[in-house]
């Protein structure tokens, strides 16, 4: 298990958003890999343990999403200036199946 942050989505209880910025490495962290390989996974969620699907964000949604995560969480801003010409931080959508 790898306790991680996420940020819920405000309309669907259902959603979260995680974010693989492996703390603005240059590579992407395995677990993105291994999540988007599978497109499934069982996640806890507080008291709650339950099956998702996993689904990639792109675009306009994503850069959304990171920036909201990132007024919440301003590490998260140092993260893409480490990455920043080297890859863009993925946004993983998991969704209670």
């Amino acid at each position: 298990m790898s306790p991680m942050m996420y940020l819920p989505d405000e309309e669907d209880p259902d959603t979260i958003y995680v974010f693989a910025s492996k703390a603005g490495a240059p590579t992407n962290p395995d677990w993105y890999y291994n999540l988007v390989t599978a497109g499934e996974a069982e996640i806890e969620r507080g008291t709650e343990q339950y099956a998702v699907t996993v689904g990639e964000v792109t675009g306009e949604e994503r850069d959304l999403l990171f920036a909201e995560q990132a007024r919440r969480y301003p590490g998260f801003a140092d993260y893409a200036e480490k990455t920043a010409g080297i890859r863009t931080i993925p946004v993983l959508a998991l969704r209670r199946r």
